[in-house]
């Protein structure tokens, strides 16, 4: 079981409730503390996650609420919508990677023009240690660079990668999105900006199979969209916790703005066929929702002839989630891609 106390005595105080990260196994914000005396307290068995991110809902007298993260619980992760509370529980395991401390590669912040978007798009390219200027290497495509970056420590791992030798040497864009929920989620637009505009910008080969595309949320989503739309685009896709909705799965997301463009290209890409099937590899927590969509998603690629990976790890949607399932499964995608 999984315990849970806030201090806080004052009779302004009507209720305290946790809002955990999960979707499955526990209800999202219905979660109450029992009083006890001036202590709330609140037991629940765990979901199925080995670690659990959360807030507090405290809600007063007066109708007013507040969330914040949980005061008795000095445990916390980033992220860009401040930080949550973390209870580890017995079964989870720090990656070792991020233990170590090998030689960083170079990191350049640039910034590349789109006609289509009519911006620029912020690109931060890193390169391990030894590569040569020109010099042409695979290329590993990220959506949502930065953040992944900040707060999933992203070029620790390359830098990881590339000191083990495990892969061959490459290099990666992380792009950073300028209006998100718009370009991610299905835009024609942005898969053109992308293939046609960004990608001959950045330094790569241009033989298909020597660029994967990698995002996660709305940002695997838009760079399944950009594959589908351009087959050329890219030679693998690592995508984690797609945002592949549909009608009959995903009904309580209806509400943003771009739910029907997406489910429309989700609905196309079930149904349709594979324009060129590639190496794909899949994740998603099982304390999330996209679980349920992300299945369907990889049967029917697979169904289409897609070299598809399936992991289902024990997180909710989270950065941390999404670190941990890295390894060894991002590495072992871009071998196949790249030998």
């Amino acid at each position: 079981m999984i315990e849970l106390v806030y201090h806080d005595s004052r009779p302004s105080v009507a209720a305290v409730e946790l809002v955990p990260a999960v979707s499955r196994g526990l209800s999202r914000g219905h979660v109450a503390f029992a009083r006890d005396d001036g202590v709330w307290r609140l037991r629940f068995p765990p979901p199925p996650v080995d670690r659990l991110e959360y807030m507090l809902e405290i809600r007063y007298r007066n109708g007013r609420t507040r969330r914040l993260p949980d005061p008795e619980n000095p445990l916390q992760a980033p992220g860009p919508f401040g930080a949550k509370s973390v209870v580890e529980l017995p079964g989870y395991r720090t990656p070792a990677w991020l233990e170590s401390d090998p030689p960083r590669g170079e990191t350049v912040d640039i910034a590349l023009n789109s006609r289509s978007l009519r911006t620029d798009v912020p690109v931060r390219v890193w390169s391990p240690v030894g590569a040569q200027a020109g010099e042409e290497l695979p290329l590993l495509v990220v959506h949502d660079g930065r953040e992944t970056d900040e707060y999933a420590s992203l070029t620790h791992f390359l830098d990881h990668l590339a000191a083990a030798e495990r892969v061959p040497a490459f290099r990666a864009a992380l792009l950073q999105p300028v209006d998100r929920n718009e370009e991610y989620s299905a835009s024609t637009t942005y898969a053109r900006a992308l293939t046609t505009e960004l990608l001959p910008e950045l330094p790569s080969p241009r033989e298909r199979r020597f660029r994967v595309g990698m995002g996660a949320s709305l940002g695997a989503l838009g760079i399944l969209h950009a594959h589908r739309t351009y087959p050329e685009s890219f030679g693998a896709l690592f995508l984690q916790s797609g945002s592949f909705f549909r009608p009959e799965t995903d009904a309580q997301e209806a509400a943003f703005p771009r739910f029907m463009r997406i489910s429309r290209f989700v609905g196309r890409t079930l149904g349709g066929r594979g324009p060129v099937p590639i190496p794909v590899t899949i994740s998603c927590g099982l304390g999330e929702e996209n679980l349920a969509n992300n299945r369907v998603a990889a049967e029917a690629l697979a169904a289409q002839g897609y070299h598809v990976r399936f992991v289902e790890f024990r997180d909710a949607h989270t950065w941390i989630g999404w670190r941990d399932a890295w390894d060894p499964w991002l590495p072992e995608l871009l071998e196949r891609a790249w030998t």
